[in-house]
């Protein structure tokens, strides 16, 4: 299917703001950075700001094993993961108008611990790279004492939305007479100058998934 089924789980309530094609959410899953993951361990709700990686259906999320986060998920629980970009922020002429422009996605999936090593060198690749693009090449190779020490986890996207907001503030039609400024203020992601750590071996060269950042800012 190119596209996930709206139903309770996931149905958007403005439908003029949602997609659910694998097109649109995946987008936004690929541009993202940071994804929040939602799961519930001994009956407590618990949402952790983490790096992720996405092939096809699947994201991939890791952390190290003595971890809450491994050892609940590692259990086979749901799981919800959601990434947001901010595009701008809309400024109303009154408060109740005042909004955000952004493109979001909400997938929720059952989470599954790999345990085959070829799949969790896999997996780690994939975390790598979706930060740095081409970065698990450049760098060392990763330790059998490392890879012992990390958990990485699989969720299948079962069900997904992508949500979004564009434009200007929609005010109340008596209020664009008042003296008040409306109007968007917009928000970019701008990756700076490379700084290294003053630690580097002679001739190093700032690599080229680092350098690759950079391009992206005129994008």
């Amino acid at each position: 299917m190119d596209a996930y089924a709206a139903r309770k789980l996931n149905k958007v309530r403005v439908g003029n703001r949602a997609a659910y094609d694998k097109e649109t959410v995946n987008a936004v899953l690929d541009e993202g950075l940071v994804a929040h993951v939602g799961f519930v361990d001994r009956d407590r709700p618990i949402v952790i700001p983490m790096i992720y990686g996405r092939v096809d259906d699947t994201l991939y999320l890791h952390g190290a094993k003595a971890t809450r986060f491994v050892k609940a998920l590692g259990k086979g629980v749901p799981v919800c993961v959601t990434v947001t970009l901010i595009d701008g922020i809309v400024v109303g002429r009154s408060a109740f108008h005042s909004s955000m422009n952004y493109r979001s996605v909400v997938a929720h999936g059952q989470a599954r611990l790999l345990t085959d090593e070829d799949e969790r060198i896999r997996a780690m690749t994939v975390l790598t790279d979706h930060m740095l693009p081409g970065r698990w090449d450049e760098a060392r190779p990763a330790s059998e004492k490392e890879l012992k020490a990390t958990g990485i986890i699989a969720a299948a996207i079962e069900a997904a939305s992508a949500k979004a907001r564009t434009g200007d503030p929609i005010d109340e039609d008596d209020d664009y007479a008042l003296p008040v400024w409306g109007g968007v203020v917009p928000v970019h992601t701008i990756f700076g100058v490379p700084q290294d750590d003053c630690r580097l071996a002679a001739g190093t060269v700032v690599p080229a998934s680092v350098a690759q950042l950079l391009k992206r800012n005129g994008d």
